[in-house]
């Protein structure tokens, strides 16, 4: 049986809508959980299908995977973080790089979040598609049918998301021989029983054109405007549109990101998207990851103290020094370390609001601490998933590398990034050449991104070495553990799997 399998909820997602009293003694003998609704009678109303396509991102924030776990994997994996705890939950194995195939902390449990939350929207698309017949008045309005696209473009954008993020880490860069290195188990159909166990590896190139395929769709059928409230916690046509700029720069398809990012991104400043939601930077950088509301947060997944991240997953958590955080990680003061690095100005509002200093002991000694995520325990701090200066980033480096110049627009997007933190502007005369103003722009990404999850892919998209940190060496392309093993729960549970 699979992960997958074993993990399935064939039910609508708990604690969202209860049946009726119970009407026959084989109900009572047999009974439907009150905190579940069976597949049966899921589809049934217009309410229980939104319920079920929230449970949709319920599966995908969980604390394990896009909640917390994947922005720690992702940046402590580099250098910019140092390791305080040597706790293996939390961790010391993806930092250290040591992780193997039954770690279950990281390899085999960031696997399993991200195919389980693949498997609970395919069942839904299943569902969604098998349901049509029932989507008829008087139960259903007559624009169901166009509300029907919409919840498939949310569901298909989730699973895009789910399978761009595992690629990170269990598959060899798309650099690596144009995609053609052994990708993930292209799983697109939803598992209900050991059926279809056996699932060959697509492609790396293979399972990106099923997340541009996934992607185009939810763009053409996602609202313009999504409803008043949910702009940044539930896609809707730029969310596609952003991510699609993401997944095309890890590619390195660098035309294909100018014209996406055109449809978001005016030619010349203020950069404002000009239709839909009018994303834009956010005067203040700290009110992102306060609120996680501001018109620069695309998508952010949100937490309450009632639907929190869990144990050992909140992002505060890990950064924040005690008694607010745990202080697993500090920012490494080293060498290589961003911390360190003479370019990051003293007068940068991200240094100024976001590092903490923490002096203790005998002899006093100090650590610093990464507070871009403020919130202590109950740890309710907004999860990013992508944001407009991202988007304005992707768009300056694809135009540099593309024209391999300095890029006017390009200069432009850069110093409305940097300018906005006060972290000083550059010229065209700062730049000897179009990979000098490259590099300053994957400066600018470590310092704007840092501790939001983006540390990892750019390096590997670039087939840039890992760099060692304190007493961890390096990673380079050609080692085994530049990308993580496939977890040992996969290879037995799949014949057709192959080892990294």
């Amino acid at each position: 049986m699979t992960i997958i399998a074993k993990r399935i909820t064939l039910a609508l997602t708990t604690g969202l809508l209860t049946l009726g009293t119970l009407g026959c003694s084989e109900e009572r003998l047999n009974p439907i959980p009150k905190a579940q609704i069976s597949d049966t009678v899921s589809f049934d109303t217009p309410a229980r299908i939104m319920l079920q396509v929230n449970g949709l991102y319920r599966y995908v924030k969980t604390g394990g995977f896009l909640g917390g776990r994947v922005q720690v994997h992702s940046d402590i994996r580099a250098n910019d973080f140092i390791n305080r705890t040597n706790n293996g939950v939390t961790g010391l194995l993806v930092w250290n790089h040591t992780v193997t195939e039954q770690s279950q902390n990281d390899v085999i449990n960031t696997w399993g979040f991200g195919y389980q939350a693949i498997n609970q929207i395919n069942v839904f698309l299943d569902g969604l598609t098998a349901n049509t017949g029932k989507y008829t008045a008087p139960t259903f309005p007559a624009t169901f049918a166009a509300t029907a696209l919409g919840y498939e473009g949310e569901a298909r954008f989730l699973r895009a998301l789910c399978y761009y993020h595992l690629l990170q880490f269990y598959a060899r860069p798309f650099a690596d021989g144009n995609g053609s290195r052994p990708g993930l188990p292209l799983r697109l159909r939803g598992e209900t029983n050991n059926d279809n166990n056996a699932l060959a590896r697509s492609t790396v190139a293979q399972v990106y054109d099923q997340i541009l395929l996934d992607l185009k769709f939810a763009e053409d059928n996602l609202p313009l405007t999504p409803a008043a409230g949910i702009a940044t916690t539930r896609a809707h046509r730029n969310t596609a549109i952003a991510l699609r700029t993401r997944v095309l720069l890890t590619m390195g398809r660098y035309a294909d990101v100018i014209t996406e990012a055109n449809k978001l991104v005016p030619a010349v400043a203020p950069f404002v998207a000009p239709t839909g939601v009018p994303h834009a930077l956010n005067p203040s950088l700290p009110a992102v990851f306060t609120s996680g509301t501001t018109p620069e947060n695309i998508l952010s997944f949100p937490f309450t103290a009632q639907d929190a991240p869990g144990t050992q997953n909140q992002l505060a958590f890990y950064f924040l020094p005690p008694p607010l955080g745990n202080g697993e990680y500090s920012l490494n003061p080293g060498a290589g370390g961003i911390l360190n690095d003479p370019r990051w100005a003293a007068t940068d509002t991200r240094r100024t609001n976001f590092v903490q200093s923490v002096t203790s002991g005998t002899p006093p000694s100090t650590e610093f601490y990464l507070r871009k995520y403020p919130t202590g325990t109950p740890y309710t701090d907004p999860a990013p998933v992508i944001r407009y200066a991202e988007v304005l980033l992707n768009l300056a480096e694809a135009r540099v590398r593309s024209t391999n110049t300095v890029d006017p627009q390009a200069l432009a997007l850069l110093n409305a990034v940097r300018g906005r933190s006060n972290g000083g502007t550059y010229t065209a005369a700062s730049f000897a050449s179009s990979n000098a103003m490259a590099d300053a722009i994957l400066l600018e990404r470590r310092i704007e991104f840092l501790g939001e999850g983006l540390r990892n892919t750019d390096l590997l998209r670039l087939l840039q070495p890992i760099p060692g940190k304190s007493s961890v060496g390096a990673v380079n392309p050609t080692d085994a553990l530049y990308i993580w093993p496939i977890p040992n729960t996969e290879l037995a549970a799949n014949s057709l799997m192959t080892r990294n």
